[in-house]
């Protein structure tokens, strides 16, 4: 029986990008930086996986890890380099499945007005919404804050982008109405194709004023989908199950997704992923994004609640080993970096960790590794599948 689970913590970086400065992120290092901001991390469980060598390997800093691992087992650890264009969210994805994505994306100004009144113009006309709040660069979780209020009063809801290829639109669950918030973003969607765009992000909320709006587990991306077959694609077309938990399905716009579970928050998105590992049989992947890290975290600038996040991450991770068959193969890795110490709010161009661990693993150090779609690489022949396009096999 052959399954692979793929534990993706996003903006899980490790440092030592080759081209970080040509993105104003040179020196920044999720991990290290967590770990000396506090004080060290305990999280020996992943330490015994090899993250450490590999965080050593990438960027010659040795992360301050502390605790005695409660889990033995056979692992390949490395580093990955990413090609792509883009620090984002679809481009690492993408990239890791074998894609990766060798175009420039279009981006929104972070300058006000960051949308143009011609594509306002559009998109308030067909949704038949009475005009927009924001129209600029923000954090998600301030605009909301600062503009929460007034969307109540007029219903207009709020616009803002980052330094991602997106538009957000955030509005009131109660108020606007969620079906109401994606029928907008499904409209959008469709208006900003001229302009290359990988996604439209629904952003909905509940709370009745300032101090209170909280984003609620309800937000929904609208993606284009990859540029060629996926890992995922080749796997379902040759009959396998591809199970996204999380936003996985939303990243890859559906495309090689057989099954979506939906999840939110660091508990709950373990705890599906034990209940799909449990249900898992022949030719399927269990792919679950592990988005606090990113989104509630790293983007927040939150290095303690990043912090420990990491540790609750590490306390769970022998759980999957309980569920593991003799052929089972997991993957640990991040798409990008999140550097909650760094300056501004943004993604931070960095290698990501490699982790690659089961039963019947030959045990070995990768080295660093010239793009992440060699993950790809290596699940395509684990499956038996045509290669894909880019990367190499570790397996």
């Amino acid at each position: 029986m052959k399954r692979v689970f793929i534990l993706m913590m996003d903006s899980f970086g490790i440092g030592g990008a080759k081209d970080a400065a040509a993105f104003g992120d040179e020196g920044a290092n999720t991990l290290y930086n967590i770990s000396c901001a506090n004080n060290g991390l305990e999280i020996p469980n992943l330490n015994a996986l090899g993250l450490s060598k590999a965080a050593f390997l990438s960027s010659g800093k040795m992360p301050h890890i502390t605790g005695k691992p409660c889990i033995e087992i056979p692992v390949k650890y490395g580093v990955m380099q990413e090609i792509s264009k883009g620090k984002d969210t679809s481009s690492g994805h993408w990239e890791m499945a074998g894609v990766p994505v060798l175009f420039d994306w279009g981006y929104f100004p972070k300058t006000y007005p960051s949308f143009n009144d011609e594509l306002i113009a559009s998109i308030v006309q067909e949704s038949r919404i009475n005009g927009i709040l924001g129209n600029v660069a923000a954090s998600g979780t301030a605009i909301i804050e600062e503009l929460g209020e007034e969307h109540i009063k007029t219903l207009k809801p709020i616009f803002y982008t980052s330094a991602d290829s997106v538009m957000q639109i955030a509005a009131h669950e109660k108020y606007f109405g969620l079906d109401n918030l994606y029928k907008l973003c499904k409209i959008a969607f469709e208006k900003v194709k001229p302009y290359n765009i990988a996604r439209i992000i629904a952003r909905p909320f509940e709370g009745e004023k300032k101090g209170e709006f909280k984003r609620t587990k309800n937000r929904h991306d609208y993606s284009v989908t990859p540029p060629d077959k996926t890992v995922l694609d080749k796997l379902k077309q040759n009959g396998g199950t591809i199970v996204s938990v999380g936003k996985i399905s939303d990243i890859y716009a559906g495309s090689g997704i057989t099954k979506t579970v939906k999840a939110s928050g660091l508990q709950e998105l373990w705890d599906v992923t034990f209940d799909e590992v449990k249900k898992a049989e022949n030719n399927t992947i269990v792919f679950t994004n592990f988005v606090d890290f990113d989104m509630t975290w790293g983007h927040r600038r939150d290095v303690k609640g990043y912090a420990q996040g990491l540790e609750y991450f590490d306390k769970r991770l022998p759980e999957i080993i309980e569920f593991l068959q003799d052929d089972d193969i997991v993957f640990i890795t991040a798409d990008h970096g999140c550097d909650p110490t760094y300056k501004g709010t943004d993604h931070t161009r960095e290698n990501v960790p490699v982790l690659m661990f089961g039963k019947n693993v030959v045990s070995e150090d990768l080295g660093i590794r010239q793009t992440y779609a060699d993950i790809g690489q290596t699940i395509a022949e684990y499956f038996n599948l045509e290669n894909m396009k880019y990367g190499k096999s570790f397996l």
